[in-house]
């Protein structure tokens, strides 16, 4: 059993479908948020793996700037912060606030670790209900390491005075199970769409459609 849950938040907590509409009107299209989210996190992990440092805001607007330009539309700052700014403005999954309610019941302390801003975070937690569950909601800007770096983890684990090996990571991204469980942490994959788990990461050691299953699962 673990002490702590550790959650990631874009994609796993937050539905990031709203933000597709911000890049068809800002003259993208629609398939351009995937693109831009894959790429972000591939700049993202590429300045880890080369040693240095710069933080989600600014790959995220490199990343779009590119697009934009791809797209005969102006990179203007004013464009690249409208589109960007519906990252502050987005609502949880609806399995999030019950699943997380239930395993804070059950005695779990839950943070959140995300390579993006923790206060990008801060609306959909608060509208979502879930603030008062969560302990602490880092990023990545103190270690200065994206994850699946194990320093992200290892600094997760260093706030809240605990080893990583009573530390479990909820994630929807394979990598990021990956990482966790190569750092010592243990690994619960949510599955939302129902994809093949990839071959080449360290399988999960759970594997569930949601938090609600989840819940079921570890908070018995």
């Amino acid at each position: 059993m673990i002490d702590v849950l550790v959650l990631d938040v874009n994609e796993t907590m937050s539905d990031l479908e709203p933000m597709r509409d911000r890049f068809v009107a800002a003259g993208l299209p629609a398939h351009s948020l995937d693109v831009w989210f894959a790429s972000t996190l591939r700049d993202g992990f590429a300045l880890t793996a080369a040693g240095t440092y710069a933080d989600f805001r600014t790959v995220a607007g490199d990343v779009l700037a590119t697009q934009l330009a791809d797209a005969g539309v102006e990179p203007t700052e004013d464009t690249i912060s409208g589109v960007l700014s519906g990252m502050t403005q987005l609502s949880l999954h609806p399995d999030v606030e019950p699943g997380l309610r239930r395993l804070r019941d059950a005695g779990l302390r839950i943070i959140t670790l995300t390579n993006g801003s923790a206060a990008m975070s801060e609306r959909m937690f608060t509208d979502g209900g879930i603030m008062p569950l969560l302990e602490h909601r880092l990023d990545v800007a103190e270690p200065q390491r994206w994850k699946p770096h194990p320093d992200a983890y290892r600094y997760a684990a260093a706030v809240c005075d605990v080893p990583v090996e009573r530390m479990g990571l909820a994630a929807v991204h394979p990598w990021d199970i990956d990482g966790a469980r190569r750092a010592g942490l243990q690994g619960f994959y949510l599955d939302r769409r129902a994809t093949p788990y990839p071959t080449a990461f360290l399988p999960p050691d759970l594997v569930v459609p949601d938090f609600a299953a989840l819940a079921e699962q570890i908070a018995r």
